[in-house]
């Protein structure tokens, strides 16, 4: 998708996201709360809608223009907020980068990206340092949080916003128009830069309209809005008109503060995080009564887990969701009233499409296949990368390579990436299928299977071992022969792991997600495979 270095005539306001998530309520309901930030600064609609106008204002000053290009690095969440919605209303494209990526990584980014402006705040500031010298494209450095003491031509946002006004800047960017590039997790290669547009980012951001939200609603999250977190978690809080609570770490121990301290309603993570919460003791005495809506996704869900989280937390509606960078919340259904399989991630949402298809492309009912996913939140293409867009957008759909199941009513059942298939004994299966059997097993508080090649030299399709990993619950004696043991009671041949290794913890990816994001199942064979051999 190529750059446009012209300013386009302003837009039409309610088709520009950074406008309609915002404006719209502070204009609606300009005293009711809108975010809070580690409990200290607190902002209502017309506050935060004012202090991100005085943003936009710098940022047109420090030259993030219409159609350019600006990366933003940024750790502290409120600046996150701030500085995305501003450069969402000026119509600038935003490159939102990952702090977890190393030197080499971010440098090739942002290289590829086309950005000539970067902004970037002090968490950020020793990676900056370290890839500023290999990105001459880079004309513009831009910090938040006041001067860094080093590089004199990098603008100082806060003084440079010290005299602007607070009213509304011209709104440029809408409908179609790019909005930012949100990157895969880059498990294999480097990240894709997926294009988001303002439709497709306010396609995902009407996740409560299918989802019980409202304005008593109080969504908490923490450092992971950067990416896709941003339109996936904080854009729907705020069109929502819900209050949202920002920390910077929403591990267990700060989430079993955060919650009972402001009195948090929803919240959406990966069911990895209620493993580590419900695994240690430290919940037991926490008030996490307000909790009325727990949203789980981003891998799958055992019911063995889903009855944990349940006895916890008896008052909250659980709720299952699937989707991916390039099509987020595609799906969503409750998943603990017994209205369908515990195993299942919902039905398409409101204006969205899922169905799933043979090798042939031809769609199947009950049986497993590919998911495709439709509908206007899903990605415009991979910046800059014609054959993968080509690969993954056929017509209206977009297919991802994850497997799944679609019965008669149009409930989804997310199987796992392709590429994590185990196939021995002549039969494919999926490390969801042991992973759930495992759960079960007493003292089990987290699990991860993954396929090791009997032959590490072969074929990518030849034969292979299940090496299974689990971290026990806090003072339980987990060994991998009695793991083994009940779980060759519990499972056919072909899904029996060949090796049990009981773990710390698990390696997960850092995403969108809650802290540790996705199983990274490439991990747990690098470190554990030799055991299966």
């Amino acid at each position: 998708m190529e750059q446009n270095p012209q300013a386009a005539p302003a837009a039409d306001p309610f088709g520009n996201y950074g406008y309609a998530i915002l404006t719209a309520g502070a204009l609606a309901a300009p005293d009711r709360m809108a975010l809070t930030y580690m409990g200290e600064r607190r902002f209502t609609y017309g506050e935060l809608n004012r202090a991100v106008d005085r943003r936009a204002h710098a940022l047109a000053r420090a030259g993030a223009a219409p159609g350019r290009r600006v990366a933003a690095l940024l750790t502290e969440t409120v600046a996150v907020a701030e500085v995305y919605l501003a450069l969402f209303k000026s119509g600038a494209v935003t490159a939102a980068l990952n702090p977890y990526w190393d030197a080499d990584v971010l440098a090739e980014v942002v290289s590829r990206s086309g950005a000539t402006a970067f902004v970037y705040d002090a968490g950020a500031e020793e990676a900056v340092r370290a890839v500023r010298p290999r990105l001459p494209g880079v004309s513009s450095w831009i910090r938040v949080g006041g001067p860094s003491g080093e590089d004199a031509d990098t603008v100082d946002l806060d003084a440079l916003g010290a005299d602007v006004p607070d009213t509304e800047p011209p709104v440029h960017g809408s409908g179609d128009d790019p909005l930012a590039l949100f990157y895969t997790s880059g498990s294999t290669g480097l990240p894709k830069p997926v294009v988001h547009t303002h439709a497709s980012a306010l396609a995902t951001a009407r996740l409560w309209q299918d989802i019980p939200g409202g304005p008593d609603g109080v969504f908490g999250t923490g450092a992971i809005i950067w990416g896709i977190g941003f339109p996936a978690i904080a854009g729907p809080a705020l069109y929502g008109r819900m209050h949202l609570v920002l920390e910077q770490d929403w591990g267990p121990e700060n989430f079993l503060r955060a919650v009972p301290r402001e009195r948090v309603t929803h919240v959406s993570l990966i069911p990895g995080f209620f493993s580590a919460l419900l695994s240690e003791s430290g919940h037991e005495k926490a008030d996490l009564s307000s909790l009325t809506t727990v949203v789980l996704g981003g891998e799958p869900i055992a019911p063995a887990l889903l009855a944990r989280i349940k006895d916890r937390l008896p008052q909250a509606r659980v709720y299952g969701y699937y989707g991916q960078t390039e099509a987020p919340y595609s799906v969503s259904g409750r998943i603990d009233d017994g209205t369908w399989d515990r195993r299942s991630s919902g039905r398409a949402r409101t204006g969205f499409a899922v169905r799933v298809t043979d090798p042939d492309g031809r769609p199947v009912v009950g049986e497993a296949g590919e998911i495709n996913l439709a509908g206007p939140h899903r990605m415009a293409g991979y910046d800059g990368l014609p054959e993968a867009t080509a690969e993954v957008l056929r017509g209206v759909w977009y297919v991802g390579g994850d497997l799944g199941v679609l019965d008669a009513d149009g409930n989804l059942q997310v199987l796992g990436r392709r590429s994590d298939a185990i196939l021995k004994g002549g039969v494919w299966t999926q490390p969801a299928r042991v992973e759930e059997a495992a759960q079960e097993v007493e003292g089990v508080a987290d699990c991860g299977a993954v396929g090791v090649p009997e032959n590490p030299d072969g074929a990518e399709a030849a034969e292979q071992r299940i090496l299974l990993a689990v971290v026990p619950k806090a003072g339980s004696a987990v060994t991998p022969e009695g793991v083994a043991r009940e779980l060759s009671d519990r499972l056919p041949e072909h899904r029996r792991p060949d090796a049990v290794v009981v773990a710390d913890g698990l390696p997960r990816t850092q995403d969108a997600s809650g802290g540790p994001g996705k199983l990274l199942r490439r991990r747990i064979r690098d470190l554990y495979g030799h055991r299966a051999e």
